[in-house]
């Protein structure tokens, strides 16, 4: 690793100030390839493995060309914008910033705009602080940049277009999946009114394969850089160079409970469990909580209002296990995280890698662990040619303990936590049948018996996919589930009063009703006869117009049809060898037609 004064361009006494008071004593290699080229003004597309010290890599210059600018910036003027796709990214990113400016001599203004308080407020504050550095989401900014109305006179007295009219420098954190259909119109919106003479980086650690979506993406002959871990390979070139990667079978029922297993004997660590669905994290760590006593168990999704303040918390832990799903697989830096757990297969492919890169981060050791069914074993191929990814089988005992008792019993207990488990198993199906590798991952190859004893089931429950499939492994428990109570007392006494409800008028509280139907049965059985024939008889008549159509045909046309379709076969079997071009000279009178000329 190099030093920070190895750079050409040296760095102001702030910035390294700041680098010794964090503890950054050396340059990563993708700092060491970024920022000479950043800091000389180019544009800088760069790849490199996730926990690489990206974010440094873009910070560091972003300011240094700040501090550098021959005019005295308004508080309204916006000379950087960094758009990142999560609200915890986002959030991680302005935080660091934070730290530079602490030690900066040059008076900056930051701001963060993410999702969850009311655009009208972050506008507020934007006209009457201002802002010089913006750290932001990008469908927040673009609410920002022109709100609910796209009109050309709301848009001219938008403070913050004015703004930014100044831009010097725009960073789009995992540009690819900023580029990808769910952010495509707000980043061309952003992108429309950032001024065409300015600076732009785009980081990730799966990016640069797609150089079309980069050009769209605003770059003038960008500086394409690509940092290799040494010691990677070709075959293994997507992860970190000291992550360990393991996968492990395991049998559809027996499957959380190898989980529990696991997390068990590493409870003295610090794991990230990633599952498929908000549902599922939801319901799992209510579970785990339970059987993993000893171990602070958090659980985080994106739908959750508090999840910043979880995701601080899981932080100041030394050992703990937070249940997520991929909102927290991008980006994110979450110190010595010792395990990485993917209880399901990621929803596509580039997210197992930047799911991984959550430990092993710049230059720690880690472990990431994949546990798949039987079923799914040809996922490791596809892993292996697609993400250049190897990994190693690890053979996990067979669970001494049967969880099933103890998450039913658990279930019976609180009517919350049944409803939990319900809507978690039917959520894991559906995102299943929606996978991105659906020609591997099928649902039905799935146990859907064993997955439900997994997950603790009581019953099965009702939905197109259980419909016509024999369940097996599974014993369902002979509780009436519509026995069990609430434990909230308010909730259960609202429950009860819906079901004196039901029983006096037939109808649930509530309930969407069903549409009356406005016609008899025997009528729209008539309807639909009609429209049949109606059907039927639009195809004769337009196969009685092919035909008089080939009746009108003349003589002289049937000929010049009959002599092309015989010219075409004897030219097939010229290019096949089978006839020779004098033939079809004869055969098309262009011998005659020579004479004639002569």
């Amino acid at each position: 690793m190099e030093s920070w004064d190895s750079l050409q361009i040296p760095l102001s006494e702030c910035t390294l100030k700041t680098l010794d008071r964090l503890g950054f004593d050396k340059m990563t290699p993708v700092q060491a390839a970024c920022l000479p080229m950043f800091m000389q003004r180019k544009d800088v597309a760069a790849e490199a493995v996730t926990g690489s010290g990206k974010t440094l890599a873009f910070v560091i210059p972003m300011l240094e060309n700040i501090y550098r600018l021959d005019r005295k910036l308004e508080i309204h003027d916006i000379a950087a914008l960094i758009i990142s796709p999560t609200r915890e990214l986002a959030t991680q990113i302005s935080e660091v910033v934070k730290e530079f400016l602490q030690d900066s001599d040059v008076t900056l203004t930051q701001r963060l705009f993410v999702g969850g308080n009311k655009v009208e407020e972050d506008n507020k504050v934007f006209e009457c602080e201002g802002a010089n550095i913006i750290v932001a989401t990008p469908g927040r900014f673009e609410d920002l940049l022109i709100g609910k109305t796209v009109g050309a006179n709301i848009l001219s007295e938008k403070t913050v277009i004015k703004g930014m009219k100044n831009l010097e420098i725009l960073i789009m954190d995992e540009a690819d999946r900023l580029l990808s259909l769910g952010f495509e119109k707000s980043i061309n919106t952003i992108l429309q009114l950032c001024p065409k003479q300015r600076r732009t980086g785009l980081f990730s650690a799966t990016q640069t394969q797609e150089i079309s979506k980069l050009i769209r993406a605003g770059l003038r002959n960008p500086v394409m850089i690509k940092v290799q871990e040494k010691g990677a390979t070709k075959e293994n070139s997507r992860t970190p160079i000291n992550l360990d990667n393991f996968y492990v079978l395991c049998e559809p029922q027996e499957k959380f409970a190898q989980l529990v297993h696991f997390l068990r004997k590493h409870k003295k660590e610090k794991v990230l469990v990633f599952a498929s669905t908000c549902a599922a994290v939801e319901y799992f760590a209510v579970i785990l909580e339970h059987l993993c006593k000893g171990s602070k168990v958090f659980g985080l999704h994106g739908k959750m209002k508090n999840g910043h303040r979880v995701f601080e918390n899981f932080k100041k832990e030394e050992f703990g296990i937070l249940l997520c799903t991929d909102v927290m697989a991008r980006g994110v830096d979450i110190p010595l995280v010792h395990w990485v757990v993917q209880f399901d297969p990621p929803s596509n492919a580039e997210s197992f890698v930047h799911r991984c890169g959550r430990t092993a981060r710049i230059g720690n050791e880690g472990s990431a662990l994949l546990m798949l069914m039987p079923n799914e074993e040809t996922y490791i191929n596809f892993l292996r040619i697609n993400q250049k990814v190897l990994m190693e089988k690890m053979e996990l005992p067979k669970p001494e303990l049967d969880f099933l008792p103890k998450i039913r019993k658990l279930l019976k207990s609180d009517r919350a936590i049944y409803d939990k488990s319900c809507v978690a198993f039917v959520s894991y199906v559906r995102s299943y049948s929606k996978h991105e590798c659906d020609v591997l991952l099928q649902v039905k190859d799935l146990d859907l018996g064993g997955i439900a004893s997994s997950f603790g089931l009581l019953s099965m429950p009702f939905m197109p996919e259980t419909k016509f499939v024999t369940i097996k492994n599974f014993v369902p428990d002979p509780i009436n589930v519509k026995s069990i109570p609430y434990k909230d007392k308010i909730r259960e006494k609202s429950r009860q009063d819906k079901i004196a409800k039901f029983e006096v008028t037939g109808e649930w509280p509530g309930a969407k009703k069903k549409k009356a139907k406005t016609t008899a049965w025997s009528k729209n059985k008539e309807e639909k006869a009609k429209k049949k024939l109606n059907k039927l008889s639009k195809i004769e008549k337009k196969k009685k117009k092919e035909a008089n159509s080939k009746k009108m045909m003349s003589d002289q046309e049937k000929q010049d049809l009959e002599d092309f379709a015989e010219e075409y076969k004897l030219m097939k079997k010229i290019k096949r060898g089978k006839a020779k071009e004098t033939d079809f000279d004869s055969v098309s009178k262009m011998d005659e037609l020579s004479d004639v000329e002569t």
